[in-house]
């Protein structure tokens, strides 16, 4: 079964319970293939949907198969769901990765001092147009907030779809609260329990709570694209 994903080159193909990526006919890694940017000013950017909001299934794209195809995440041996965090019905964002980024575990994040993920950079796109996973959204990042899981950082990059009504209204982090009322907020305290039901403890938001501005998340998106082009040249880090 393909897919086209809206509005770009790429198309989506089924096979088994893996989610496939393909352009111009041949398969692509969603990961190393789909550019970072999305213009050639660098100010807006790509990203991968693997959560689409308010569903509950944990995909996430599988970084140790070959092309990297998205896949359900797998907790003790069974398919793993996002528990219900009120006010939210699963997920509370589009939630995806930056595809040519690296939170690297083997260097202490600068501004938290605790080593990365071994992941790409997640972001949370905050639009109310619906997407679907492995959606190939271009996407205007607002800002940026640091959670503490199990002993790592994890970047969280709050952005929004530039073919979302609100995009023209949004440039900054501090934009967010005028048009969704304490949504932020909200997000935060989502990721800071949202394993909880699953028995594990609270998560910490690193930095005082503080989501950071646009500039900040540009020099994120470019830090951690700096790990990604050195974890593909074999450097450590």
């Amino acid at each position: 079964m393909a897919i086209t994903s809206t509005n770009t080159p790429y198309k989506l193909r089924k096979r088994g319970d893996r989610l496939f990526f393909e352009k111009n006919g041949e398969t692509i890694s969603p990961w190393h293939d789909i550019p970072l940017f999305a213009d050639s000013k660098k100010e807006t950017v790509n990203i991968v949907v693997e959560i689409p909001r308010a569903t509950d299934l944990k995909m996430e794209v599988s970084k140790d198969e070959q092309n990297n195809p998205i896949k359900q995440d797998v907790s003790k041996g069974k398919p793993r769901m996002i528990a219900d965090v009120v006010p939210f019905k699963g997920y509370p964002c589009n939630y995806g990765a930056l595809p040519q980024t690296w939170e690297s575990p083997d260097i202490k994040d600068t501004e938290t001092g605790i080593p990365g993920d071994d992941d790409p950079l997640d972001v949370c796109e905050i639009g109310d147009r619906e997407s679907y996973c492995g959606e190939v959204k271009r996407v205007k990042p607002l800002g940026a907030f640091a959670v503490l899981d199990e002993g790592e950082t994890d970047w969280k990059v709050v952005a929004i779809d530039v073919n979302d009504p609100l995009a023209s209204r949004l440039s900054d982090a501090n934009d967010v609260e005028a048009s969704f009322p304490g949504y932020l907020d909200s997000l935060k305290t989502w990721y800071r329990v949202y394993k909880v039901p699953d028995g594990k403890p609270e998560n910490d938001i690193a930095l005082g709570g503080e989501v950071e501005d646009r500039k900040f998340a540009f020099d994120l998106i470019e830090r951690c694209r700096a790990e990604w082009e050195k974890s593909r040249k074999g450097y450590p880090g």
